[in-house]
């Protein structure tokens, strides 16, 4: 959450609000209900935040749903240039630095919030090798490499991951610059959508279909929860 908080519940009983700066990590496993309600509130700032959705290796499709959801403060920074520096990162997912996130995605995803205060700031980024990365600018400007052109805020750069790259050199092109670099691992497995459903063929996806309108195998409550936040 970068910016203001949001409330969430879902027909397993959680609930809660995100914080600014307070992330939730949800794995929806086999089948939950959710709902989200950005809060809107007179003072309050607006509600802004970021949110990644990332398939699940097929033997994970249908793990009981799970949450990891850290505030603000529980979130740990690394500081590539020690504690006084101008760059820090919350590590949000992975790792960066020598310093490792708590959150246990199943599957490779690294999630990383990069503030970098100065221009000319920089630093760089060890990403496993062969792995799928990009930079989402929030704010400010960075040139990737070291004679990379300028790319201005709310644009996504997508990561080269040729043989022999194990990561990526950044750095600020403007004061109080901030983006995320998210990186995965690749799946190589058949991705096959059906509304907020992803499974791996047209037979799974039929079959959640069945047990979403049914209700089960995750879906017990799917004919009687209402959210409360939504109404």
């Amino acid at each position: 959450m970068l910016e203001g908080s949001s409330r969430h519940e879902d027909s397993a009983g959680h609930a809660g609000t995100i914080e600014t700066g307070g992330v939730q990590w949800m794995c929806a496993g086999k089948g939950i209900i959710h709902a989200e309600m950005p809060v809107h509130a007179p003072g309050a700032p607006d509600p802004r935040g970021l949110q990644l959705w990332v398939d699940l290796p097929k033997q994970y499709k249908m793990v009981e749903p799970s949450y990891q959801e850290l505030g603000p403060n529980a979130i740990p920074t690394a500081y590539p240039g020690g504690p006084g520096g101008p760059i820090k990162v919350k590590v949000i997912s992975g790792k960066s630095h020598g310093i490792e996130s708590p959150v246990r995605p199943l599957g490779g995803c690294w999630f990383l919030h990069v503030t970098m205060e100065r221009s000319g700031a920089s630093m760089f980024q060890d990403i496993p090798l062969g792995w799928t990365a990009f930079v989402y600018i929030w704010k400010g400007a960075i040139k990737i490499g070291n004679i990379g052109p300028v790319h201005d805020s709310f644009h996504t750069l997508v990561l080269s991951n040729a043989d022999g790259e194990t990561g990526v050199h950044l750095t600020a092109a403007e004061d109080d610059t901030q983006f995320v670099l998210i990186a995965g691992e690749p799946l190589n497995q058949t991705v096959f959508q059906y509304g907020p459903f992803v499974m791996t063929n047209r037979e799974e996806v039929q079959q959640t279909l069945l047990d979403y309108q049914f209700g089960r195998n995750g879906f017990e409550k799917a004919n009687t929860w209402k959210s409360k936040i939504g109404n």
